[in-house]
């Protein structure tokens, strides 16, 4: 039988969104759909890198809600509930979903490997063109080029924040 779980429009942590990483929100005042619709499909594209592509049985989409400032849209995973890979894919995708922007499940890894080498911004290249490339296979979309530049700013800014700590 076919089921779904909702895992909303944008990561979920809190603490992100106190540092400015507020998602899309509904409104009667402003044209926000065409942004919201690129902020899941960044989710979306998010997820699959964090967690892989969907096994059969599973599939990630984007799902409207009616609201009564308008319609909201959010990520929802599609799952053959009698198939125990696609529901702990489901699961996953609600329990270790990417928390922030930046939670591709490589950060840890990276600073890891930064912390070895004797020549860290190479390895901080590397990784970071190995997650633009994940990206770009993720996301097949108008949306990409905006993405892709809200990206490469944040990397930016965790760049900065990894050289202090060197």
């Amino acid at each position: 039988m076919r089921d779904h779980i909702d895992i909303g429009s944008s990561p979920c942590d809190a603490a992100a969104r106190a540092h400015g990483e507020e998602c899309v929100q509904v409104s009667r005042t402003e044209d926000y759909l065409d942004r919201m619709r690129v902020e899941c499909r960044r989710f979306l594209a998010l997820i699959r890198v964090k967690l892989g592509p969907e096994p059969e049985g599973a599939h990630l989409a984007i799902k409207s809600n009616p609201h009564d400032f308008g319609t909201y849209l959010e990520v929802v995973c599609h799952f053959d509930d009698e198939n125990e890979e696609a529901r702990e894919y489901a699961y996953k995708c609600e329990s270790d979903g990417p928390k922030t922007w930046d939670d591709d499940g490589r950060r840890e890894q990276t600073i890891k490997a930064m912390s070895k080498s004797p020549n860290p911004t190479e390895v901080l290249d590397a990784a970071t063109k190995r997650r633009e490339a994940a990206l770009a296979a993720a996301i097949t979309h108008d949306g990409f080029v905006l993405f892709l530049e809200q990206a490469k700013a944040q990397q930016a800014a965790q760049e900065e924040v990894i050289h202090a700590r060197t």
